[in-house]
């Protein structure tokens, strides 16, 4: 089991961006702002440019102060500026990783989504979500291939006595004939919810453009809420296991493949989770060996030998992180579970944290290896 002080640092879904002042040398910043892809439907701000900066524009004439605070938990933030038309701006003060990241403001003390933006599920709440410019971002963009579907299912839970909600990717082609395939029930991170691997991590895109460029060979994802008894921030101890794994493995796994086109073996699954999804994936995998034949922790802890010796050998093990993470420990894992005999890979994502960019990559690398 992993270390409890990893699990507090790894849980949540975005960086922070630290305490900053609006207070830029404007000669130092590329004058090149453009809407985020995010933004409401005809909104101009927020706006990034091409360095990552993040410029706001938020009209609260009657407001005093407002704060534009940035990734887990909303620390520090950037503070804007007022202005004689009853506008507040400002711009980081200096550029933010690429990818993903929530936001929110705070307006005299009061805690709001900024209405130019779009709101994403994470902290516990619909927060605001920006995109910066990511070098690499043709791999997860809506480009004019063959795509799949993502629906939302309902299935009934006895241990939960609810219906209760999954999303889940079928890749183009699927039901057109007797083919089956194999699944990847792929969870999330804490204080989000089954929307955020489509919605923040845009599973379904990267899947598509992989299928699109034959680099995969096509597989299901379910995504479903983890959390089975709320936990607040800061009371992971308190979490337990027991009732979403009894939910996972006894009720949603056979309700997907008695209503979906599933290979029906360990063979044909398999189990991963970025952060508090990666714990998860981790206890889970170690309790029920049986169902899953392949392991995936994003920025979710560790495997070792010991752990998993005297279990059905997992056909592969895959460990990532971002570079601003812990990837010594992520290597050293790794290693430790080659000399051993798996076959044990780890990624890390080159100038990134804990954030969706690091998971979007490890999708990336990870979607290959899984049902070769």
């Amino acid at each position: 089991m992993m270390k409890f002080k990893f699990m507090i640092i790894a849980l949540g879904a975005s960086l922070s961006f630290g305490i900053c002042q609006a207070q830029n040398n404007p000669e130092t910043i590329k004058e090149d702002f453009k809407p985020s892809v995010t933004n409401q439907p005809g909104q101009e701000f927020p706006q990034v440019n091409s360095q990552g900066y993040a410029r706001f524009r938020i009209k609260a004439p009657k407001a005093d102060s407002i704060r534009v605070s940035l990734g887990l938990g909303g620390q520090g933030g950037t503070r804007l500026n007022k202005t004689a038309d009853g506008f507040f701006t400002g711009t980081t003060a200096g550029a933010m990783d690429e990818g993903f990241h929530y936001y929110h403001l705070t307006i005299d003390g009061g805690v709001f989504n900024d209405p130019g933006a779009m709101n994403y599920f994470g902290s516990s709440r619909w927060e605001s979500g920006i995109e910066i410019p990511a070098k690499d971002e043709d791999f997860y963009a809506n480009k004019n291939v063959a795509h799949g579907n993502v629906q939302q299912i309902l299935f009934p839970s006895k241990s939960t006595s609810s219906s209760r909600r999954a999303y889940v990717y079928t890749p183009p082609g699927y039901g057109k004939d007797k083919q089956r395939f194999p699944v990847l029930y792929l969870q999330h991170g804490w204080g989000e919810d089954e929307t955020a691997w489509t919605n923040q991590g845009r599973a379904n895109h990267i899947m598509d453009n992989l299928i699109a460029e034959g680099k995969i060979k096509p597989f299901i994802i379910v995504m479903t809420y983890g959390m089975t008894n709320e936990t607040k921030w800061g009371h992971m101890k308190d979490f337990k296991i027991d009732g979403f794994q009894t939910l996972l493995t006894e009720e949603l796994v056979p309700y997907v493949d008695n209503n979906f086109s599933t290979i029906k073996t360990s063979n044909g699954r398999a189990m991963a989770g970025l952060s508090m999804g990666g714990m998860e994936t981790h206890t889970i995998t170690l309790n029920k060996p049986e169902l899953f034949g392949a392991y995936a922790l994003l920025s979710g802890g560790t495997f070792n030998p010991a752990e998993l010796k005297d279990k059905p050998k997992p056909r592969l093990i895959f460990i990532s992180c971002g570079s601003k993470e812990r990837p010594e420990g992520v290597k050293n894992a790794v290693a430790a579970l080659k000399e051993a005999g798996y076959n044990a890979v780890s990624y890390v994502s080159d100038n990134t944290g804990h954030e969706f960019q690091t998971w979007r990559r490890s999708l990336r690398e990870l979607a290959p290896l899984l049902f070769k």
